[in-house]
């Protein structure tokens, strides 16, 4: 069985949750900067976050344009939180200047869930993955208003959508990476062996 090498996008947010859940789901995880980094994964996850500083600090470092490219060229991805909005190919309620990198036909509502002190913690029915529902964390936590016919929505909660799947690329509004269930990096991984 291949192992695969898992980046985490290390620009900022809960970067060594992702890579110590990866190294749980028998993948290999490195923490990705630069350009030349990137190139070396077969995968990526965009961890939690702030997804406005996100997206300044990946123009800063010249990340944009050779993530956009690796999402255009298949290379699969999961991004939790502000992953997710970074996934979206449209946004609502974000900045004028933030940038996305796209990959799933998705609009997205930055901060749907409330502002932090109203973050929570929820069991969340997760198509796809066995064992019973995962634990959900959302912390200032988006939602999807609405998918495009390549989307599949594997997860809701409340009556939204909280986990997207277009072919490689896979978003939750939540944190797995915080609650020490591996599952949902599990099935990335499966994800990524697959191509492999």
């Amino acid at each position: 069985m291949t192992t695969p090498v898992i980046g985490v996008l290390a620009l900022q947010g809960d970067v060594r949750e992702h890579l110590i859940a990866l190294a749980s789901a028998d993948a290999v995880a490195r923490p990705v900067r630069r350009p030349e980094e990137l190139a070396e994964v077969d995968a990526l996850v965009i961890p939690g976050g702030e997804s406005t500083t996100m997206s300044k600090l990946a123009v800063l470092f010249g990340m944009l344009e050779p993530l956009r490219e690796r999402v255009r060229a298949g290379m699969p991805v999961y991004g939790t939180c502000a992953g997710m909005i970074m996934l979206a190919d449209k946004l609502l309620d974000g900045r004028e200047d933030q940038e996305t990198l796209g990959g799933i036909d998705m609009i997205v509502r930055r901060n749907a869930f409330g502002r932090q002190n109203e973050s929570f913690e929820a069991q969340v029915d997760f198509a796809g993955i066995e064992g019973g529902p995962v634990e959900g964390v959302f912390i200032r936590a988006p939602w999807v208003e609405s998918v495009g016919g390549a989307a599949e929505v594997l997860a809701t909660y409340d009556g939204h959508t909280v986990a997207v799947r277009q072919g490689n690329v896979l978003a939750t509004s939540f944190h797995p990476e915080l609650t020490g269930d591996d599952r949902v990096h599990a099935y990335f991984v499966d994800m990524v062996r697959a191509g492999l």
